[in-house]
């Protein structure tokens, strides 16, 4: 009977995909567990990206610094998300962004090429991966038009919702950096959600 507990269904979970133990076996031989504390920088801005990291558990995000030294995060990421800089992964560049972990984290990395492996050998996880990727371009685009159009509050909203079961986990300064404002006007934005809602 396949290990229905194996990592394999928490990176593909779709219940439409099953898979034999071996390509279980297969798969699991290309991630590679790894743990990293909280405040670690797991990527650094010009290194070479050479991995693509699933959260099994754990927060973490990616955020750039500006030539004035200002962060601006780009992406947060918890259990059953991917994280990397896709830039860099897809088209071998250096790394623009910094990935750090905002809690203790384990992940499960792996390499672009063992992922084409993957695709070779077992074509049903191309599927769900373009799926996801799909999902994905729509969801950044649905978030660059957000910053061009809406208010604070709207993008603020909207954060809560994308991110539900982020905002404990970190800090004031990053979700403000995520949403272009300052730590002063995401207070008074949850004050007056607050007083909205009272």
């Amino acid at each position: 009977m396949p290990k229905a507990t194996s990592i394999v269904y928490q990176i593909y979970h779709d219940k439409q995909l099953s898979f034999t133990e071996a390509e279980i076996d297969f798969i699991e031989k290309k991630y590679r567990k790894v743990t990293f504390k909280k405040g670690e920088i797991i990527l650094h801005a010009g290194e070479k990206v050479d991995c693509q990291y699933f959260v099994a558990d754990g927060c973490l995000r990616t955020y750039l610094i500006s030539k004035s030294g200002k962060e601006h995060t780009i992406q947060f990421a918890i259990k059953g998300w991917w994280i990397s800089d896709y830039i860099g992964f897809f088209s071998g560049t250096d790394a623009a962004l910094n990935i750090e972990c905002l809690e203790d984290a384990t992940l499960y990395k792996v390499s672009r090429s063992d992922v084409e492996d993957i695709f070779n050998q077992i074509p049903k996880t191309e599927r769900f991966i373009r799926k996801k990727l799909e999902r994905s371009f729509v969801s950044l685009q649905k978030r660059i038009l957000a910053n061009l159009s809406q208010t604070a509050k709207e993008r603020y909203l909207n954060f809560t919702h994308d991110y539900p079961n982020v905002e404990q986990s970190v800090k004031n300064y990053h979700i403000a950096s995520y949403l272009g404002i300052t730590t002063e006007s995401l207070s008074r934005i949850r004050k007056e959600i607050s007083f909205t809602h009272s």
